[in-house]
């Protein structure tokens, strides 16, 4: 596909639309092309266009936390299905329509005293396993440390359950993104 100029979405500059509204879907993707599918300002251009916009709150602020952790997916048929492990990274963002007292979402060191240090203490270092793995015997025996999950511990189940913890903590969550390598991440928002 051929992204032309009047296709990319700029940033005012040489512009000839006024609104975002009277861009394609082919458009968005050019745009992407050019900045990045992860850019801050390929995201916005997205959501304008979809229509979220609107419905989002004013600040935001995000803490990234890393962890390494092991798992393995039951009834899976790629690589997956043997333990093998991942340096993790986890953006966790959260969001509020005005600020408090202090000119904050939150403080970045609330964060990370509540919601990393269960990251450390729950997730970090061991194994995160489907409660159902046929295994789970032998590693329990020996010792290892492990965290079980009722479903299997995909990226996408990890991010959820690191979202609900938070928000079982009253932070204002938004969204939980887990980044399991360079490439690849999960997000999980409500």
């Amino acid at each position: 596909m051929e992204c032309l100029p009047w296709q990319e979405i700029s940033a005012g500059q040489g512009s000839e639309h006024k609104s975002l509204a009277e861009f394609t879907p082919h458009a968005s993707l050019c745009e992407a092309k050019r900045v990045g599918f992860n850019s801050p300002r390929f995201l916005h251009s997205a959501r304008m266009q979809r229509g979220s916009l609107k419905e989002e709150k004013m600040y935001r602020v995000t803490r990234q936390i890393f962890f390494c952790y092991g798992h393995r997916l039951l009834d899976y048929e790629g690589k997956c299905r043997n333990f093998h492990g991942h340096n993790g990274k986890v953006e966790v963002e959260l969001e509020a329509e005005t600020l408090d007292g202090r000119g904050m979402v939150y403080d970045f060191t609330e964060i990370k005293s509540v919601i990393k240090d269960w990251i450390d203490e729950k997730l970090d270092h061991r194994m995160i396993l489907n409660r159902k793995d046929p295994l789970l015997g032998a590693l329990q025996k020996a010792g290892e440390p492990l965290y079980l999950m009722d479903e299997n511990p995909t990226a996408e189940a990890i991010a959820r359950l690191i979202y609900e913890y938070a928000l079982s903590k009253g932070f204002p969550i938004s969204e939980v993104r887990l980044w399991e390598t360079d490439e690849s991440f999960a997000t999980y928002h409500r």
